[in-house]
């Protein structure tokens, strides 16, 4: 794979998960890799992974609902590799799925989209402003089949991905003219540590998950992280403003 070769990429929740599988796969294409999340081990161990098998990456702790650690993460992937050309705005938080909305904790919903969409603000701002300064750049925010469908007992959560579908959305037609692509994936239930942690805590949590895309079993994160590699290399070069559901059939019921 060379999709991505002599490129630099930037991938944030990169500590475990899609995030991982992503960072893992660009830099199997090619692309130097910045791997952040505010995990600084799990990011380490990925950063580790990358370079153990030859290739070039860097960890940096960040936390995306600030932005100045935003602005620091972006300065320091253009510092460590000479420039930007894809991101992958991946980090994210499940909230809960056990309340109606009326039932809703309000702390946990600020949280949620504290992370969930002010963190994608921060991450499109600083990754944009230096896209424009080289002439191009592929964005790829990782939302989910929530933010295409409604989700129940789950609405924070969908609020959330819903408002990063419209980000990136919005972001692709203004920035279409100036060579910078912006795309969404919406993955459905996907076998990763989230899930595995809502399945520990209810013991028919697998089922329903499964039951509920028509391939009858959840995704796997390095499938994710094909499409992720394939977003942001030229491949995909007349593809913006899409977002892209990868969930097994679960939207065609």
């Amino acid at each position: 794979m060379t999709q991505m070769e002599g490129k630099v990429a930037l991938v944030t929740g990169a500590a475990s998960g899609i995030g991982r599988a992503s960072a893992l796969a660009l830099a199997r294409a090619g692309a130097a890799v910045c791997v952040s999340d505010i995990n600084d081990k799990g990011a380490a161990e990925t950063a580790a992974r990358i370079m153990d098998a030859g290739g070039k990456a860097i960890a940096l702790t960040c936390d995306v609902t600030e932005a100045a650690d935003v602005s620091m993460m972006v300065a320091a992937t253009v510092e460590a590799f000479g420039s930007l050309d894809a991101a992958v705005n991946n980090a994210g938080i499940a909230g809960s799925f056990d309340a109606r909305l009326h039932e809703a904790d309000d702390q946990l919903f600020e949280r949620v989209l504290a992370v969930n969409l002010r963190g994608v603000w921060h991450c499109m701002k600083a990754e944009l402003a230096q896209m424009l300064a080289r002439g191009g750049g592929s964005i790829v925010n990782i939302a989910s089949v929530a933010g295409l469908i409604g989700a129940p007992k789950a609405a924070a959560y969908t609020a959330s991905k819903h408002a990063v579908v419209g980000l990136s959305k919005s972001a692709a037609i203004e920035y279409a003219k100036l060579g910078i692509r912006v795309n969404a994936i919406c993955p459905a239930y996907t076998d990763t540590a989230m899930a595995q942690s809502a399945i520990e805590g209810n013991p028919l949590m697998a089922r329903i998950m499964e039951r509920a895309i028509p391939m009858g079993r959840l995704g796997g994160a390095s499938e994710i992280a094909e499409a992720v590699v394939w977003l942001c290399s030229d491949a995909s070069s007349f593809v913006t403003g899409h977002s892209l559901a990868l969930d097994g059939g679960l939207v065609a019921l």
